[in-house]
């Protein structure tokens, strides 16, 4: 038990050095946390997603489960298995693809 040492002298250098180190990378910590919350502002405060239309009038009878958008289209999945492809512009019906399951 003699190799420890006992309370050994501090040097002030090397205390003054370490206080240095934690200050700078506090600063660094915090101007890195400034950055990613202003990142994430700009970034999301923007529109929230594609222009959807004002209304979709489905066939009676017709239950939405899906919407997706295309280039002067949109089309509209629904629960009989059907996919309805409108235009952009007019609204109307285009075509109607009929999905086939394995069941």
């Amino acid at each position: 038990m003699d190799d420890l040492p006992e309370n050994q002298p501090v040097d002030p250098g090397l205390v003054k050095y370490l206080r240095l180190l934690v200050t700078i990378l506090s600063a660094v910590m915090i101007v890195g946390f400034l950055v990613l919350m202003v990142l994430f502002v700009t970034r999301f405060s923007g529109p929230r997603g594609p222009a959807l239309p004002d209304q979709v009038i489905l066939p009676n009878g017709t239950e939405p489960l899906a919407y997706t958008r295309g280039d002067g289209w949109y089309a509209v999945v629904t629960r009989d298995n059907r996919i309805l492809i409108f235009d952009a512009q007019t609204g109307a019906l285009r075509q109607s693809v009929m999905i086939e399951t394995g069941k």
